[in-house]
């Protein structure tokens, strides 16, 4: 079993065969993101300070002034998106504003349901594209290294995770699966075969997209589904886990590795799912590890 790392108000926890449950980095502190570069670990500590495991060993590196830090990606460089809809790129141990991300098209009409500022939610990118999920204000994409952005799905489809494979780009949206084959330009909705449409979280599995799915912004019939990358119905995983769950599996609570070979995901209860065979199956690998906010699986 590959290993995951669950970042929690209390520190990161480390689950893997080898790794006795309650294994505990930054003990302690709220660790709220955690992404890998390599053999490298990036993390975002206490809503505002990055930290840094370049050889296992964690150090902060840089704060984060004024916002609040919900999101952390390696693209060309570390970035960090934030509070009021905001992204800063890590240069020479500060988190420097990225001006073309501040002057983005349409920032003027991003909004939240409950009436404060919107936030940056997600990231990811294949090559020189990378794509920025604003909540709710769609996904921005830039293929200049940040200097300009343009917006692409519409902001009222409620994207709470993008992601990225094989020149595809995937948005876990409030109507299902939205997907794009041409770097975002125009998009097409999957919903065939979810049972409940509103869409949390997204993860490509070798040839598999995982996704999350509820009722709503308050849970209800909560699952995890199995489809193909770019086509085709999703069907419920459901061997060995239970029939539904109340609440949403959120955005970064679903995660897998490229090749297909491991995925999981945490449920907002402090259970661990994991899947050797892309999400046909299931087993528990953990309980009770509290409030979760974000899992990575560790290759082996």
């Amino acid at each position: 079993m590959s290993q995951v790392l669950v970042a929690t108000p209390d520190g990161l926890i480390t689950i893997g065969d080898v790794v006795p449950v309650g294994a505990v980095q930054l003990a302690g502190r709220s660790v709220d993101a955690v992404v890998r570069d390599g053999d490298e670990l990036w993390a975002i500590v206490d809503r505002s300070e990055i930290w840094h495991a370049p050889e296992g060993d964690w150090r902060r590196v840089a704060s984060l002034e004024g916002h609040e830090a919900t999101c952390i990606a390696m693209t060309d460089a570390i970035h960090v998106g934030s509070s009021e809809a905001r992204l800063f790129r890590l240069s020479d141990g500060a988190l420097e504003p990225i001006a073309g991300f501040d002057d983005a098209e349409g920032r003027a009409d991003w909004y939240t349901p409950w009436g404060g500022p919107p936030a940056t939610r997600s990231m990811s990118e294949w090559g020189d594209d990378v794509y920025v999920n604003v909540h709710v204000g769609g996904i921005l994409h830039t293929d200049d290294h940040g200097r300009s952005w343009q917006p692409t799905i519409g902001i009222d489809a409620d994207v709470h995770q993008v992601a990225t494979t094989r020149t595809l780009v995937l948005a876990a949206c409030a109507g299902g699966l939205a997907t794009s084959a041409d770097r975002g330009t125009t998009w097409t909705m999957r919903s065939d075969g979810l049972e409940a449409t509103y869409s949390r979280a997204v993860v490509v599995c070798g040839d598999t997209v995982l996704v999350s799915a509820s009722d709503g912004p308050r849970g209800g019939r909560g699952a995890v589904y199995r489809g193909g990358l770019a086509d085709g119905p999703f069907e419920r995983c459901t061997t060995g886990l239970p029939g539904w769950f109340d609440d949403n599996i959120d955005t970064f609570w679903l995660d897998a590795l490229n090749d297909g070979s491991f995925a999981a995901f945490c449920t907002s209860d402090g259970r661990l799912f994991g899947s050797e065979d892309a999400g046909s199956t299931w087993r528990e690998l953990a309980s009770d590890l509290g409030a979760v906010r974000h899992i990575l699986v560790l290759p082996d």
